[in-house]
């Protein structure tokens, strides 16, 4: 009978997650909804968890949430180990002082702040309301705890999309990722003496003295952690292996706390309470400092943690009722308002103690509005530790998390647009294709290529930077630049040029390249790479990259295989020819492919939107911006430019 029943079990379970799955499937796709109207991925999930949970549709039961624990725990090791992952010590240490300093303002004027706020304005949280003094100074340090912590992940992704870099940046990222280090250490403290306060124990010498070997041993523990994933990555074995048994030793984490707690309770009569999130994050500061996979190590939570935080979001959704959230709704924003304001005495707090430049006194708090994975599950344990509560207390940070999510984003764009270290692409000048290309770099190549252009009606400009003979050219423009600068650029005329074409070294190249994308953005530069290796930086600056050994393979290839539709590219059909336009005729905008007039020798190729190459068919709409891609006869070509541009 034991074994039916727990085989009967075992297939509820199985059938709940087969739920979830389905449920988190959803939640992945609407989240991208949420994103096109400028809502975070994370409001997505938590929206569609609570439309499925039990205040609304009720596909995800109470009892299936109680079941699907073990993912909580799983979820909540993955978000500690990617917190470690990021705080990396070579990176921080051109700017330790002022990371230093902005880490204690911020942590330690928060903290103190918000838990007095939240202390006196008790009353005013409903389920605050009937408790004692000591409760209450319980809730608040939780609360104050919570609002130290940050989101690395959304600090990284601000960065990357501004090309952020500088003494600012870098001392932004360092103390995202110190804070959230910090946070769980202080959380551990805090959480020990609200359980004390909230259950009456005594907080005398003898109850620090047990917090403190407590925390000794929860360190020591994250050691070996970090060394058993040191140990696991050293091995040679598939990555999906290795995402698996970092999922497996961080819920092992927990499973060692949990059994930890349960036998020293029966054994010495007190529980010895280890901090499984600490636990994590010091074993992945481990092998992110102290070992050779910090790269492998990042690269495999990449890989498991955005299907992990779809679930965790999900399910932390699905837990919430609606009709709390609506009821706190207003004590939320009250509090987002103490805590900005708690963040903006800390901020200033930091650049004067650091000597930090005078213009980053009343900004410097800006880019720690965001909040996340951390902060949500700090929240998620005090729900679960304290379940008369906790929900609210949980419901109430979710509603804090997700305006800090919709506030902190552009707060921290417009500082990083201050201080002058965002680097994005300038916006073009040229509105409609003039066919002026600038070519730097004179050599037989460069010539070559600006007779082949020459002859399809474009009108190229060569420009000599090296000791190159440029009397003996008589049938280009030709010009001499004498040093890589943005005002010579702006002397050739870069900024009406339709496409940059850039022949010198690819030092010389990365230079030019990175001064047009950030103050002139000409849609389209064109690098001839000379080492594979300095592929990615061009990458980045979103240069259309050759490399002439990979491109004469790549040829032959397509000559071997398809040699009709490579002579035709090619131009090597004699009156053929391709061609990309961009629409830009307003009567265009809205038509469907289908609907164009086109001559039968015309074949369009690609839809090019937005710098992705959509599937296109008879059906698909075109817009303004678009580029398309024609072949076709010369003559016809030719004849329909016009229906294009005008």
């Amino acid at each position: 009978m034991e074994i039916l029943a727990s085989l009967s079990t075992l297939g509820t379970l199985i059938v709940i997650i087969i739920g979830l799955l389905i449920v988190a499937l959803a939640a992945d796709r609407i989240a991208i909804v949420f994103q096109k109207i400028r809502l975070p991925l994370i409001t997505g999930f938590i929206v569609t968890g609570i439309v499925a949970g039990s205040s609304m549709l009720n596909f995800i039961t109470p009892d299936a949430i109680h079941q699907l624990d073990f993912l909580f725990d799983i979820a909540l090791s993955i978000i500690a180990f990617s917190a470690g992952s990021e705080l990396y010590l070579n990176e921080l240490r051109s700017r330790i002082n002022s990371i230093k300093w902005m880490t204690i303002g911020q942590l330690i004027i928060t903290f103190v702040l918000s838990s007095l706020a939240v202390y006196f304005l008790a009353d005013l949280i409903p389920f605050m309301k009937e408790m004692n003094s000591l409760s209450k100074i319980a809730v608040a340090i939780l609360f104050g705890t919570i609002f130290v912590a940050r989101s690395p992940s959304s600090a990284i992704a601000v960065i990357n999309e501004m090309r952020a870099n500088g003494p600012f940046t870098k001392t932004v990222m360092g103390v995202t990722v110190l804070k959230d280090v910090l946070v769980i250490i202080l959380f551990a403290v805090s959480f020990a003496i609200a359980k004390a306060f909230i259950n009456g124990e005594s907080t005398n010498l003898l109850f620090f003295v047990i917090l403190i070997l407590e925390l000794i041993f929860s360190f020591a523990l994250g050691i070996i952690m970090g060394k058993l994933l040191g140990l696991l990555f050293s091995f040679r074995i598939k990555s999906q292996f290795k995402a698996g048994f970092i999922i497996l030793i961080g819920y092992s984490i927990y499973v060692l706390t949990d059994n930890i707690a349960l036998y020293s309770d029966i054994y010495f009569a007190h529980k010895i309470v280890l901090e499984p999130l600490l636990i994590a994050i010091i074993a992945s500061f481990v092998i992110t400092n102290y070992s050779k996979h910090r790269i492998e190590f990042s690269e495999h939570l990449e890989m498991v943690a955005p299907t992990i935080y779809i679930i965790f979001f999900t399910l932390t959704g699905a837990s919430l009722s609606i009709q709390i959230l609506m009821s706190v709704l207003g004590i939320a924003i009250l509090l987002f308002l103490i805590r900005i304001i708690t963040m903006v005495l800390g901020g200033i707090t930091g650049v004067v103690a650091a000597k930090d430049p005078k213009e980053y006194t009343f900004i410097a708090w800006m880019p720690y509005v965001t909040q996340a994975g951390v902060a949500l599950g700090l929240a998620t344990v005090v729900s679960s530790e304290f379940p008369e509560w906790g929900h609210s207390f949980e419901t109430i940070v979710i509603a804090i998390i997700v305006i800090n999510q919709l506030v902190g984003p552009p707060l921290f764009k417009w500082t990083l647009n201050y201080v002058k270290e965002s680097h994005l692409r300038a916006k073009s000048n040229v509105k409609t294709h003039n066919q002026d290309v600038l070519i730097i770099g004179v050599e037989s190549q460069s010539l070559a290529l600006a007779n082949q252009l020459a002859r399809h009606n474009w009108k190229p400009v060569l420009v000599s930077v090296d000791d190159f003979k440029i009397d003996d050219i008589k049938d280009f423009e030709v010009h001499k630049m004498s040093d890589l600068t943005l005002e010579s650029l702006k002397k050739l005329n870069c900024a009406d040029m339709e496409v940059v074409v850039l022949m010198l070294s690819d030092k010389k190249n990365y230079q030019l390249a990175e001064l047009i994308f950030e103050n002139i953005g000409t849609k389209e530069v064109v690098v001839r790479l000379n080492k594979r290796e300095n592929f990615n930086k061009f990458h980045e600056l979103g240069a259309l990259i050759i490399e002439p050994t990979t491109a004469i393979v790549s040829l032959l290839d397509h000559f071997v295989r398809s040699p009709n539709a490579a002579t035709l590219l090619l131009g090597m059909d004699e009156g053929q020819d391709s061609v990309d336009v961009e629409i830009v005729n307003k009567d265009i905008h809205g038509m469907r492919l289908r609907e164009l007039r086109l001559p039968s020798d015309i074949i369009i190729l690609s839809v090019k939107r937005k710098g992705h190459i959509i599937v296109s068919h008879g059906y698909t709409r075109l817009r303004l911006g678009d580029v398309i891609t024609l072949v076709g006869s010369e003559k016809s070509i030719e004849e329909i430019m016009f229906k294009f541009d005008t």
